[in-house]
């Protein structure tokens, strides 16, 4: 018995180079899934960093008081009303007290967590804290240890909530939402949360 030498033996040329072809494809879409994964791989510390962030923030707020007279400049340490408040002009309202912006050690109300001046302005401008190249300072004005490239923004708006009739007239500013967004880069993370004036009698200044 012999073998036919036209019988055809192991892979044309055409084969070939389907199948390097074929490989060459099923390589590139695995590597570029890899490359993927390097890239974004940091993508959940940096989301862990900003949610850290905003947490912190919103913790310093939520221990600020909600009080209707300015706890420096008001003599009554009894008065719950804005009217109340002696001498007229020390109701507390919105805007960063008069020592200042910074550091915020300065404040001693809720309503003091804006970039404009008060502390007894009609309305609040965003409080914008850090930049893209420098850390938010803790209370302090410090920015030891902090991370560079994150930065916050905190915005307060008077709102009606569960039944409580709110708006920005600092005698029936009874609910404050408060939001705190972190950025990081393009991407960024927001967190909000309420503020009643349950005990508006002006924390005693030190």
């Amino acid at each position: 018995m012999s073998t036919d030498p036209t019988t055809q033996r192991g892979i044309s040329l055409i084969e070939l180079i389907i199948f390097i072809m074929v490989v060459g494809t099923a390589l590139a879409g695995v590597v570029s899934m890899l490359d993927m994964g390097v890239l974004h791989s940091a993508d959940p510390m940096v989301r862990k960093q900003m949610l850290t962030i905003a947490e912190g923030l919103l913790d310093e707020i939520d221990q600020m008081p909600f009080s209707a007279c300015d706890p420096v400049t008001n003599t009554n340490p009894t008065a719950t009303t804005t009217a109340q408040c002696t001498p007229a002009s020390s109701y507390q309202q919105f805007g960063y007290p008069t020592a200042g912006v910074s550091p915020r050690s300065n404040f001693n109300n809720l309503g003091n967590y804006c970039s404009n001046a008060g502390p007894s302005a009609a309305t609040c401008s965003t409080l914008t804290l850090g930049s893209a190249s420098t850390a938010i300072p803790d209370l302090t004005g410090s920015t030891t240890g902090a991370p560079v490239g994150y930065w916050a923004t905190v915005a307060l708006t008077p709102e009606s909530l569960w039944g409580t009739s709110s708006n920005a007239t600092a005698a029936t500013m009874n609910v404050l939402r408060v939001t705190v967004t972190v950025y990081y880069g393009s991407d960024s993370l927001r967190l909000d949360t309420y503020r009643t004036r349950w005990s508006p009698a002006p924390m005693i200044a030190p």
